[in-house]
């Protein structure tokens, strides 16, 4: 069975580009706009990993992020943030509320599979 991975951006473009990569290489994905979209679809969808951007509109991906964690489901899913961000603060702030790791955009897509595989294992 595949691994269900949700990607959280609230650019329509990133999130079809992510999906299309994930797709190709096998992965199911489940897309949502923003932080809030993402909670509302977190529920009960099996989800085994999330890649969400920082900057969006609802809720950021640091607040999704929080969130996440604080639902005992959720709570060990990896989270990936996958933003322009690069500043050390940033990642510290992502890192403090639960990150698995960092991606900046732009990325490649052979970038962004070996960081879902190694994640996922």
């Amino acid at each position: 069975m595949s691994k269900i991975i949700m990607t959280v951006d609230d650019s329509a473009s990133i999130r079809q580009m992510v999906s299309f990569t994930l797709k190709q290489a096998g992965y199911q994905v489940v897309e949502a706009t923003d932080g809030r979209d993402a909670l509302s679809k977190l529920d009960g969808s099996g989800v085994h990993m999330m890649l969400t951007d920082l900057n969006m509109p609802n809720m950021d991906g640091i607040e999704l992020i929080r969130r996440t964690r604080a639902n005992p489901s959720c709570k060990f899913i990896p989270i990936v943030m996958l933003t322009t961000e690069s500043q050390a603060e940033r990642k510290q702030e992502g890192k403090a509320a639960g990150a698995t790791g960092w991606i900046v955009k732009p990325f490649k897509p052979e970038q962004l599979l070996a960081v879902v595989k190694k994640v996922l294992g």
